[in-house]
């Protein structure tokens, strides 16, 4: 009997084991990656289907999309990123305001006098080259015809950052797909977030091949060098950085594009697809190619197993005004004091990365 009392005794313990085994293996798998979304928001490619990748993927918790000077003013992606989030149903993610100037004073003033001193000619010079909206209700209004359904968190992206993150050390990847002067003053007001952050994935930088703005510099890191400096130099956990190395590996023609507004049925979607100024490109010039650039981020992100090649190096950014203003170097040895290690993707799957885009505006 008492032999009998000792295998049953045995076998619940064996049952709740499992049972135990199986609900902590179950809640690690159904754990979600937080992540912050730092943009200069525009309308689908490149920064809003990265946002809507991420917003929908199933092991992604998008916790905040916070908005920077770039590409677009911040009052533009504001009403951009609200827009994009009411099309795919995903209003709960805080669209949050954040710096509206680079880190320099009087940034803008400087590169007029970059094509005088040193010959860049007329790159592209985002938000620089245009004035800033008056509102983003207004860009709002103005592009969509109607009221939004929200409005932005009444919290600055700077403190969204630093609060979320101490609320969750160890656990936010932080994307950064813009300038990086949110994360660059985060930095300066609350050093001690850094060794809190899961890790920091740029979109920056150019180390092994031209610029795309000017010769030497990236557009991200070029319109903020001092804020890109000192967000690679701050001692981040892990930083990847997503730059024209990989960037330009990723070619993206008329054939694709013309496939992919066929992909998706959400009409704010397929409306934004038409009128985007690639749209437009590839009727002037159907031969023309473009690349990716913000996608990338988040599809690595949302898939490790999408980088194929990479090297670590220690990292920095030329800020010092002059030819190579902006310029993204990177060093195996001998590196400066202060700098910092980082993974610099050289490579990607390409088509399972296509396919995964495909996939994704399939759901929107």
């Amino acid at each position: 009997m008492k032999k009998l009392y000792n295998f049953r005794k045995s076998m619940v313990a064996g049952v709740l084991l499992a049972a135990m085994l199986t609900s902590a293996l179950t809640a690690n798998a159904q754990k979600k990656e937080k992540v912050i979304l730092d943009t200069d928001m525009v309308e689908v490619f490149d920064d809003g289907i990265a946002m809507m990748m991420l917003a929908t993927a199933p092991n992604i918790d998008l916790i905040g999309v916070t908005t920077v000077i770039g590409n677009t003013w911040v009052p533009e992606g504001i009403a951009y990123g609200i827009r994009q989030l009411e099309a795919i149903n995903r209003t709960d993610i805080p669209v949050v305001p954040g710096i509206r100037q680079p880190m320099y004073p009087n940034r803008f003033e400087t590169i007029k006098n970059e094509r005088i001193l040193f010959g860049i000619g007329d790159a592209y010079v985002g938000a620089a080259g245009y004035p800033e909206p008056k509102s983003w209700e207004s860009v709002y209004l103005q592009h969509y015809g109607k009221e939004p359904t929200v409005k932005p968190l009444d919290v600055k992206a700077v403190n969204f950052i630093i609060d979320q993150v101490k609320a969750h050390p160890g656990e936010i990847t932080i994307i950064a797909i813009g300038t990086c002067v949110n994360i660059a003053t985060a930095v300066r007001i609350a050093p001690e977030i850094v060794p809190l952050v899961k890790r920091i994935v740029y979109m920056g930088g150019s180390f092994f091949q031209p610029g795309n703005t000017t010769p030497t510099a990236e557009f991200n890191w070029w319109l903020d060098p001092d804020a890109a400096k000192m967000a690679v130099r701050s001692p981040f956990k892990e930083q990847i950085i997503v730059g024209l190395d990989v960037c330009e590996t990723m070619p993206f023609r008329k054939d694709r594009y013309d496939h992919i507004k066929s992909v998706t049925k959400n009409p704010i979607i397929q409306n934004m697809l038409q009128r985007n100024f690639l749209n437009q490109l590839f009727i002037d010039d159907a031969n023309y190619t473009h690349y990716i650039w913000d996608v990338i981020a988040a599809c690595i992100v949302i898939d490790p197993t999408l980088i194929k090649d990479e090297v670590t190096r220690y990292v920095d950014v030329n800020s010092q005004f002059g030819f190579s203003y902006g310029q993204a170097v990177a060093f195996d040895k001998n590196q400066p004091v202060g700098s910092q290690q980082a993974r610099i993707l050289l490579k990607v799957d390409g088509e399972r990365l296509w396919s995964m885009v495909e996939d994704y505006l399939k759901r929107f």
